[in-house]
Formats: structure tokens, sequence, C-alpha cells
């Protein structure tokens, strides 16, 4: 069996990193691992070939994207499936996907300039973040004040904004952090924006029935099977604020002999 991991280099030699736990798990097993940085060269197009079993789509970048995408155009095997990181990575478009499954998220606006915005505030307060999916939360910004639009740059023409949900005391104000692997749900309660491996780390939680439903719907919605969804609990209602595909899975316990395990699984 041969699995192909398509990432950043500088990523996937960070030590301690669960991405790197897995590989040397599969490894131990008689699997072989073929690490791809589509960055490192240029791609001949016609050139890229279908020669593994499976295909971990683990960066999100457009290079990566693109090779997935080249690659699930000639018939492989993706985990997650290039449709599926493509629309989860658009906040825009996956926001109006839960919103019409029923799932809880905050309004949600997006705009060609951020001064469009001024009159929400009247509201309340907004989060503005990149409209496409950023990690370790770059350029997500709390605004209270009209005057504070006007330092919001726009990415590729939009500007996209969440109504902003103060974290309940129960939680200790923390981002409420979902990790999936297939059919297991891991919660992770973490301060944000983290500042050190400890921030980052986090404290598990043991997941409710509600939001562990909440996870799974979202897996079922996009077809993702490695997945991560942020949740803010306020006034009582979770709101989903943020998923992505294929996260770090810092602070679960056993990551990375439980994605081995499901990698496995998902091959045979």
């Amino acid at each position: 069996m041969r699995i192909g991991v398509i990432t950043r280099g500088e990523k996937s030699h960070r030590s301690g990193s669960v991405m790197q736990e897995t590989i040397g798990l599969l490894q131990s097993r008689g699997i072989a691992v073929e690490m791809i940085y589509p960055e490192d060269r240029s791609l001949k197009i016609a050139s890229v070939e279908n020669d593994c079993d499976l295909y971990l789509l683990k960066s999100g970048n457009q290079m990566a994207l693109s090779l997935a995408g080249v690659l699930h155009a000639c018939g492989a095997k993706l985990l997650n499936p290039y449709q599926c990181s493509v629309v989860i990575r658009d906040k825009i478009i996956s926001t109006r996907m839960m919103q019409d499954a029923g799932l809880p998220a905050p309004e949600t606006y997006f705009a060609a300039d951020a001064s469009q915005f001024a009159e929400l505030l009247s509201e309340g307060p907004l989060v503005v973040k990149p409209y496409w999916a950023a990690s370790q939360g770059r350029g997500v910004r709390i605004i209270d004040r009209v005057d504070e639009l006007e330092s919001v740059a726009s990415e590729q023409g939009l500007v996209f904004a969440q109504r902003f949900h103060k974290p309940d005391a129960a939680t200790g104000g923390q981002d409420e952090k979902l990790y999936v692997i297939g059919n297991q749900v891991f919660g992770v309660r973490r301060v944000w924006p983290p500042r050190t491996l400890e921030d980052k780390l986090g404290e598990p939680f043991i997941v409710g029935s509600e939001m562990r439903e909440l996870a799974l719907q979202c897996g079922h919605l996009f077809g993702a099977e490695l997945f991560g969804v942020d949740v803010i609990t306020s006034g009582g209602k979770p709101y989903i604020v943020d998923i992505n595909t294929f996260p770090g899975y810092k602070g679960v316990p056993r990551a990375g002999e439980l994605i081995a395990d499901h990698i496995l699984r998902f091959v045979e």
C-alpha cells in the first residue's frame, strides 16, 4: 500500500507534530509513504499521475489544492476529498451550507469593503476574518467601532464578518475546539489567540451529545473525515464559528495513533 501526503515541507518536519507521528506509525505498519511538497518545484499538468492508493490532503494552500484537483480529475482517492476541502476553506459558501442545514452559525456577512459593515456595529461587535480559511487565528479581529473598519483590508476584494458572541463563563471564556476523526469527536478548550505551546495544547473536555452531533453533522454535510469545528457557547447556545480540514489535533490524546488507524480503515 502506498500513501501520498500533500503538505508543506517546513510543517512536515516540525518535531512533535501529530502528522509526523501518524506517518511514522503508518511506516511501522509496512505502509509506503511519499511526501509531496507541491511548492518545491514546477509541475507539468500532463505529467501528474495517480500512483498512490490514497492521498492525504494536509496543506490547504492554493498550490496543494490545485494539485489535489488534478489528482481528483485523474481518479485519485483523497482524504479529505478535493471538493470538501475547497468548500470548507471558503467561509462564505460553507457558512451558507451550514445555515441551510440548520446548523447554528452566527449572523454572517461579506462585502467588497469593510466600511459597508458600519451600520451593523449599531447592533454590537463584529468578528472580521479572512473569508478563505487561515490558521491559528491569523487576520481575525473583533471590531467595536466604526473607525476600526478603516484598517481592515480586503482579501481578493472580499471582507468577511460574523456577529461576535462572547463565550459563557462556564467555558472559562475560551473557544471550544471539536476535533473529529471519522465518527470520534474530541474536545479541547483553548484561549484565543493562543500565544504559547501550552495555550495551543489547551485543556481537553468531554464532548456532550449535542456538540458531538453538531460536529458529526458537519462531517456528513461536507463529506469530511478528518476535520475540526470551532464552537463558541454564548448564552447557553453553541455557535459554529469555523470549520477546518485536517487540523493539527493539538491536545487530543493519542491523536497520531487514532488518525493512522482511521486512514488504514478508510483505505480498506
